[in-house]
């Protein structure tokens, strides 16, 4: 079956140039219903990709600058007493937004990053004692300044298992830097993408997606992906259940956008080192190991039923 997002990929492709396989698996995490997490080095280009793909789903968006004095308020709104009804009025903060821009996460307090966690794994905020709904597709995008620089606060382990993906974006090779310094501002040209996509269309496509097959050997091998973080000496811990449902999902996306309407094991083996990549720690001699090659042992290691 054709793949209705290819016109995606190919309008943001014009933009972030390059990366296709990124911008693949950025619509493989929203199709998913998951949230994306981007680790890379400031001006690759983490906050343009956003901002184009929310412009060309048609998406409301809405980007919250991270910082070390940002309050848990400022993302999901503050109630505000009205004198004229003596009540207390809720105004609603930037979370309630289809596509929400975490920028720089990793400069904010503890506190304040952990204002997105019931957002991320509900869709729904509590504050004075209310829930309110976000609006659906809601999507998560952070992007995060590699732990070396000055002034970051590491995420914890629990908030960056509500990321369904990690990726990075890196350096555009040559053709492509060339390109962007003979060109347009990248920037300007978002004003000129036109939507693909309605909001209910979009939607569409997310519950076609969790209806792609899996057949019973397929979830063999997923499983014993999974039972192999768990036993093996060169990992501190093991992919968790849910790090299993996540990789399953985008599996399920990522054979979609295929075209297919069933998993296969190559699927599982496209998304493994952005799903299981910031899940997995290694011991000792593999410390020095990126995602990307933890996730080549891993796959070297499991044989596929």
């Amino acid at each position: 079956m054709p793949n209705p997002l290819d016109p995606v990929v190919v309008q943001v492709g014009r933009i972030i140039l390059g990366k296709e396989r990124q911008i693949r698996l950025t619509l493989a995490c929203l199709l998913a219903r998951g949230h994306l997490l981007i680790e890379d080095l400031p001006g690759v280009g983490k906050t343009t990709l956003a901002h184009a793909l929310a412009k060309t789903l048609g998406l409301d968006f809405q980007r919250i600058q991270f910082t070390s004095d940002l309050l848990p308020a400022d993302i999901l709104g503050v109630s505000v007493f009205d004198r004229e009804s003596s009540t207390f009025k809720f105004h609603p903060g930037p979370v309630f937004s289809h596509v929400i821009l975490a920028d720089e996460v990793n400069r904010a307090t503890p506190k304040a990053q952990s204002a997105l966690l019931e957002a991320m794994e509900e869709h729904q905020v509590t504050t004075d004692g209310q829930t309110r709904p976000l609006p659906e597709p809601f999507f998560v995008i952070a992007t995060q300044n590699p732990s070396h620089q000055v002034g970051t606060f590491p995420l914890p382990e629990s908030q960056l298992d509500r990321f369904l993906m990690r990726i990075h974006l890196g350096y555009p090779d040559g053709a492509a830097e060339r390109t962007l310094l003979e060109g347009r501002e990248r920037r300007d040209m978002i004003s000129d993408l036109a939507p693909a996509f309605t909001v209910s269309e979009l939607l569409t496509l997310q519950k076609k997606v969790r209806d792609i097959l899996t057949a019973p050997a397929l979830l063999d091998y997923l499983q014993a992906l999974i039972a192999y973080t768990r036993q093996s000496p060169d990992f501190v811990n093991g992919l968790s259940p849910r790090a299993g449902l996540f990789l399953l999902n985008a599996a399920r996306a990522w054979a979609f956008m295929d075209g297919r309407r069933e998993v296969i094991p190559e699927d599982v083996q496209a998304v493994l080192p952005s799903v299981a990549g910031h899940r997995l720690y290694p011991v000792n001699g593999y410390a020095s190991l990126g995602s990307t090659q933890l996730a080549e042992r891993l796959i070297a290691e499991v044989a596929i039923p």
